[in-house]
């Protein structure tokens, strides 16, 4: 820790003053960064995350150091900490072909709220620190991440008149290491040529069109197509 700066460690008002500023400049430069991708949470939220969560540490240090009253600092740090998971999972949606997106910001939410724990407390340096690396690892491991390569995900739409035909089709998959991530089976009451339709959510590294190309050769498959 930085010797010049224990004066403002403790809850006087110039001291609370410089928390409250940096609060919001850390939140401010994250949310930046994720408000210029789209993301469901942007620069106010993460300035009041971090911004809410500095005003908690700074009153737990009030009420144990100014006004000597019996206290768990740590405790009520940690009870922001907590509640912090309600907001980031409003963040966490999930797509239609079962993709979940947004576990990002709501992790860089809940860190913001850490950061904003960190300054509160007058741990000036640790929270400068904590806001770099969240800039670092959401832009450039975010490039880096980028270019990993991974299993193909895509669903698979299939017509068939005999309920056989789906756990052949199932067995296929689960024999070519394909992992069903998520199946959906409706009857057709008015179906000329299929009884059932059925989609499929895969991953896996079979290609889409030689998977479909041996679905269609299945009995009992009327119409198989790769979304």
């Amino acid at each position: 820790m930085v010797p010049a700066l224990n004066a403002l460690r403790a809850t006087s008002f110039p001291a609370v003053l410089l928390k409250m500023l940096l609060s919001t400049l850390f939140g401010t430069v994250i949310g930046l960064e994720r408000s210029s991708k789209n993301r469901p949470a942007g620069f106010r939220t993460h300035i009041l995350v971090c911004l809410g969560a500095s005003v908690a540490a700074l009153t737990a240090l009030y009420i144990y150091l100014d006004l000597r009253l019996p206290s768990d600092i740590s405790r009520i740090c940690g009870q922001v900490i907590s509640g912090l998971g309600f907001i980031g999972a409003g963040t966490i949606i999930i797509t239609r072909k079962m993709t979940v997106k947004g576990l990002t910001t709501a992790a860089g939410l809940w860190t913001s709220g850490i950061i904003g724990v960190a300054v509160g407390s007058g741990y000036y340096e640790l929270g400068l620190l904590g806001t770099v690396l969240v800039l670092v690892v959401e832009t450039w491991f975010g490039k880096l991440g980028s270019g990993i390569q991974h299993c193909p995900e895509y669903t698979v739409e299939l017509l068939y008149n005999d309920k056989t035909s789906l756990d052949q089709v199932l067995r296929f998959c689960k024999d070519s290491r394909m992992a069903i991530v998520n199946l959906k089976i409706h009857a057709l009451e008015d179906g000329a040529d299929a009884n059932y339709a059925a989609e499929v959510f895969l991953r896996g590294v079979v290609e889409r069109d030689i998977l479909l190309d041996r679905v269609r050769q299945m009995p009992g498959i009327v119409l198989a197509i790769g979304l």
